[in-house]
Formats: structure tokens, C-alpha cells, sequence
């Protein structure tokens, strides 16, 4: 029996970690690297004669052997005829890049970074009461009750799906990016309702739309159905590319409209933001179904489209006054024919409705960094290099003159 018989590397290393604070400077000093690792090599010896069978020779004994030093990645299961979902022993590495389209999706979506604290809802809540009308609010508390839930279906399905089906690290940089986002949109209508809505009762019925209307849970059930699908990754990703890009245009377009008035200014800035990110997790879905070698059939993606434009139509017959000036369940129900054929375009396929845009103000959301908030922002993050692509911006220099 040695004296290291019943100590643990860990406990060993630690020890010495004590001893040589202890003795200060001086011992660490002349302490040579080969010491130290004789010693926790010891410790390893002693801790495999007590933990190896009786008969294993100890002279055959390497820290390789011990289970907690195995360092071979083992590697989930995968399509592996598809590269985006094929694991590979990298996929844990970033650089160098595998994909700089991708990885230029990530860093527009980093840079486009903002949080729930930058809207301000002092001004909404006196023009919720006084400046809109009985038939806007309810309007608007539809819009609201769906959108509280949205997004964390959205995230269910990437945390608990796409963000370990796809082993792509730039894609996997963009879906945890994402689902952060995600988060901080429905913090965002949630702190709306919680706001604006003085009603306990009313309140609590917006935050649980999925059961208290019909129209709202319409949505959400077609979405979490595509979320826990068993279907293949191409259907899925187009699925949500329509949840994304289908089922939030009509209310991103109702609260443009108001914004055209200058009330509610919380809500809209909030709406603009949010756009602009649901914009490119469309985008992104788009993008990433190009790169994958197995698609679907046109009569599939059409199929997937059509279903959620019916139902985004049906939502809005349910919602929409017929009292607004500029916008009705007609002209509603033009502008989401509108928005899936772009959609299907995006998807490779042919339009199915050939539809124009019935509302000229929605031009707005193809505009990029054109309000005051990105104005003041672009400047912030070209100082912080964020989205940068020059070359020599991750080199260390020292010859730079201060």
C-alpha cells in the first residue's frame, strides 16, 4: 500500500494546487512541468489499483485507459446523406468556416441584436384607451393573444428539433441566435398585454389565447403539429418557414397600418423590430432549404404553403372589423395570397394566386435600418466590428501606434 492508494488524481491535484500556494512563488518556480505530471500520473496509478481488476498488470496500465480521460468523440445519429444533418467530428469547431453564407445569416442577425428594455410603453397605454376604438381594440387583443404564444411554439421546435437535427455549426450558431430572439419577442407582447390591458380578467384570457379562442388555437395547432411531426426535415423546415413568413405577415401588416396614424408608438417599434427578425428567420429557412441535396415535390412545398394561407385567412374573417378605414378581411386576405407566393418563389416553385400587394405602406418592411433606432445602431455596431469581413480585423498586431 502506497501513500496514494485512496486519493483521487482530483483530490491529488488539488492538494498540490494547496501546497504550492502555500510555499509561494519560490516552489512554483523551480516546480518543472514533468513533476507535476509525475505526480498526477501517481495519483493514477494508485486510484487504477484500486479501481482495475486484481489481475491486470499494473506495468500495462496507461491514463488512457482511465474512463473519465477518453477523449474519442462519439458522433449522434444523422442523415448522413445530407450534409446539413450528417454529424461530423468538426462539427464542434466554427473556423474555418463551412459555409460563410450561413455564417453571414448569423452574424446579420447578431448584429441586428436588441432587447425588450429599448421599447417604451408610457404613450401606449393612454392611447389604447382614448385614441383607438372598441372594434381596434379587440382587433388588436387578437393579434396580441396569438402573437403571446407564437413564438415560443417557434422555439419549441428549434431547441428541441432544428438545433440538434442540423449539424452545420453555422446553421446551429443561427438557430440558438434565434431562439434568444425568440424569447425576447414574446417577453415583448407579453409585456404589451401586461401593459396595456388593465383587466385581470381580459389579461389572463390573452395569455391563454391557445385555449380561449378558437382562431388563435387554429394556429398554434398547425404549428405545434409540424413541431412533434414525424415528418422529414424538408417538410418540416418549410413548415415553419410558412409559420414564420404566413402566419405573422397579417398581423406585422395590421399594426404597420396603425402605426400610419402615430399612435401606439411602443407597439409599432416593437412590431418593426420583430419584423425585421421574423423577415430573416424566413429568409434563413429559404436559404437553408437551397442547400439540401434531397427536396421536396412543387405539388409538396404548394400543399404546405396553401394550408397555412387558408388558415391565416380564416383567422382574419374571424378578427377583422369591418368598420377600419384602408383595410378589410378582403384586401387582408389578398395581401397573405400575396406574401405565400413570394414564399413559394423563395422555395423554387411557381405562384399559385398571382396576387399584387394590396397595401402599398407595407413597402416599409423591405426597407432596412432606415428608422432612427437603426440609424444610431448601424454606427454602434460598425464600431464593435459586428458582421465585419476584413480580413485583418482578427489579427494581433503590435506594432500599432497609440
Amino acid at each position: 500500500m502506497t501513500l496514494f492508494d485512496n486519493v483521487s488524481p482530483t483530490c491529488l491535484t488539488a492538494s498540490l494546487a494547496f501546497i504550492l500556494g502555500w510555499f509561494g512563488r519560490k516552489i512554483a518556480r523551480y516546480a518543472r512541468l514533468e513533476t507535476i505530471r509525475v505526480l498526477c500520473f501517481i495519483g493514477e496509478l494508485s486510484w487504477a489499483r484500486l479501481h482495475l481488476p486484481a489481475a491486470a498488470d499494473v506495468r500495462d496500465f496507461t491514463p488512457s485507459k482511465l474512463p473519465y480521460m477518453r477523449t474519442t468523440l462519439s458522433l449522434p445519429n444523422g442523415d448522413s446523406s445530407e450534409p446539413l444533418l450528417a454529424p461530423t467530428a468538426d462539427r464542434l469547431i466554427i473556423f474555418p468556416l463551412k459555409d460563410s453564407e450561413i455564417w453571414d445569416f448569423y452574424k446579420l442577425h447578431e448584429a441586428s441584436f436588441w432587447t425588450a428594455e429599448e421599447i417604451d410603453f408610457a404613450t401606449d397605454v393612454t392611447d389604447w384607451t382614448t385614441k383607438l376604438s372598441l372594434s381596434e381594440r379587440a382587433l388588436f387583443s387578437m393579434i396580441l393573444a396569438f402573437f403571446a404564444s407564437a413564438d415560443s411554439i417557434v422555439n419549441e421546435n428549434l431547441l428541441q428539433h432544428f438545433s440538434s437535427e442540423v449539424q452545420l455549426p453555422e446553421a446551429r450558431y443561427f438557430y440558438t441566435f434565434q431562439a434568444a430572439m425568440e424569447n425576447i419577442h414574446s417577453e415583448v407582447y407579453s409585456a404589451t398585454i401586461q401593459t396595456v390591458i388593465r383587466d385581470e380578467a381580459e389579461r389572463l384570457r390573452l395569455f391563454n389565447g391557445i385555449s380561449e379562442y378558437p382562431c388563435v388555437a387554429a394556429k398554434a395547432s398547425w404549428a405545434l403539429h409540424w413541431a412533434q411531426s414525424t415528418a422529414s426535415f424538408p417538410q418540416r423546415l418549410v413548415a415553419f418557414a410558412a409559420v414564420e413568413g404566413i402566419f405573422f405577415s397579417g398581423s406585422f401588416a395590421a399594426i404597420y397600418w396603425l402605426k400610419r396614424r402615430g399612435v401606439m408608438p411602443g407597439l409599432c417599434f416593437s412590431n418593426e423590430l420583430i419584423c425585421r427578425d421574423e423577415g430573416l428567420h424566413t429568409d434563413f429557412a429559404c436559404f437553408l432549404y437551397t442547400r439540401l441535396r434531397s427536396k421536396l415535390l412543387t405539388d409538396d412545398i404548394a400543399r404546405i404553403l396553401t394550408e397555412a394561407c387558408s388558415i391565416e385567412k380564416a383567422f382574419w374573417t374571424d378578427i377583422m372589423p369591418s368598420d377600419l378605414l384602408g383595410m378589410n378581411a378582403v384586401l387582408m386576405h389578398q395581401y397573405i395570397e400575396f406574401v405565400t407566393d413570394r414564399l413559394l418563389v423563395a422555395l423554387g416553385c411557381a405562384k399559385l394566386y398571382c396576387v399584387g400587394n394590396p397595401f402599398p405602406f407595407m413597402d416599409m418592411i423591405s426597407l432596412r435600418g432606415k428608422t432612427n433606432f437603426f440609424e444610431r445602431r448601424n454606427a454602434e455596431y460598425a464600431l464593435a466590428n459586428v458582421g465585419q469581413k476584413d480580413e485583418n480585423f482578427r489579427k494581433l498586431v503590435f506594432d500599432a501606434d497609440f
